[in-house]
């Protein structure tokens, strides 16, 4: 069998093709934007280009039987064109190339985003409805557009699944932890609410191997999982101020700042940063958002137990292992 990664080299990516790796899969093709070093290994084949660009894209497809669209436009600030390119265009780019190209399996890396509504999402499953775009960000909408247009396209010649991993974390990350560690080390972050919601965190290893599962579930039972979509996580939520107040303690940073700031300060002081940076054409992230706001205050955690039934998907690593080695990863980073 041959597999297409889009975002092979990303931090997702490099996970998932490790896991193909050892599950035995010998025959990896990579599509990115840039090249790739991370493997040394003739198994693994890169191919650059972009997903807007369909001949990239279908070209990237040719010969493969299952194809894992992990690459998408990631953040919380941006212009909606900057995302709907990537993450719809490219996406339904995908969608069609696999079609054209005769590809078996399409499984698809969504976010648990696609079904905000604005309100607190409390051990919420499958049966959520989508969201409504007055309450996501640029990123969360293209999303649930690709979403649905990948769940639509399944059919008898292309089976697809959707997942929905939540807060990505670990070695590697390049992104998200990166970013809050250097707010903090400026003493410029500041908790969010009272500090009692709760999350759900999602480590790196283990969401790859959902995708792994998700893509045997496709072959093997595509009656029960196909056109689906399934949320992923460690299953075991935290609170997110006390997990971050512990992160920055062991890497000995300084604190979340208080008094901390109510979450309508926040979402007005977000509102009122947003106008500020369109209007001044400022390109770097504000330091708040509506959207950033909501979520840095409020619950957000999943039932898991459709992916446990249908993908057969169990946890291997623990919060306190994964941010262990997340720390180990980030002390040695520094040095």
């Amino acid at each position: 069998m041959k597999i297409l990664v889009t975002g092979g080299s990303g931090f997702l990516g490099r996970y998932l093709v490790e896991a193909l790796l050892k599950a035995g899969h010998t025959s990896i093709r990579i599509f990115n934007r840039s090249g790739c070093s991370c493997f040394q290994t003739p198994n693994v084949e890169v191919v650059r280009g972009d997903l807007a660009n369909y001949a990239a894209v279908n070209n990237a497809c040719k010969g493969c039987d299952a194809v894992f669209h992990v690459a998408a436009k990631a953040g919380v600030w941006g212009s909606y064109h900057s995302y709907y390119r990537p993450n719809v265009i490219g996406t339904e780019n995908v969608i069609k190339a696999c079609k054209t190209n005769g590809v078996k399996y399409l499984i698809y890396t969504s976010s648990p985003s696609v079904v905000y509504k604005g309100q607190d999402l409390t051990n919420a499953d499958e049966r959520t409805s989508y969201g409504t775009r007055t309450h996501m960000g640029h990123y969360a909408y293209t999303k649930m557009l690709a979403e649905q247009k990948v769940l639509a396209a399944n059919g008898e010649e292309l089976a697809t699944i959707a997942l929905r991993p939540h807060l990505i974390f670990g070695p590697g990350d390049n992104h998200l932890i990166p970013t809050l560690l250097q707010v903090a080390k400026k003493h410029k972050l500041r908790q969010v609410g009272d500090g009692n919601n709760w999350v759900d965190l999602s480590y790196v290893s283990d969401v790859a191997h959902a995708h792994v599962l998700a893509l045997q579930a496709l072959q093997t039972k595509a009656y029960c999982v196909a056109g689906k979509a399934y949320f992923i996580s460690s299953g075991d939520p935290v609170k997110l101020w006390s997990w971050i107040q512990q992160l920055l303690q062991r890497l000995q940073l300084p604190p979340a700042r208080t008094p901390a700031l109510s979450p309508k300060m926040a979402y007005v002081l977000g509102a009122c940063l947003e106008v500020i940076y369109k209007v001044l054409w400022i390109k770097a992230m504000p330091p708040m958002t509506r959207f950033v706001a909501k979520e840095l205050s409020q619950n957000h955690y999943f039932d898991i137990s459709a992916a446990k039934m249908d993908l057969h998907y169990i946890p291997q690593v623990s919060i306190e292992e994964g941010t262990d080695r997340l720390i180990e990863w980030l002390k040695t980073r520094c040095k």
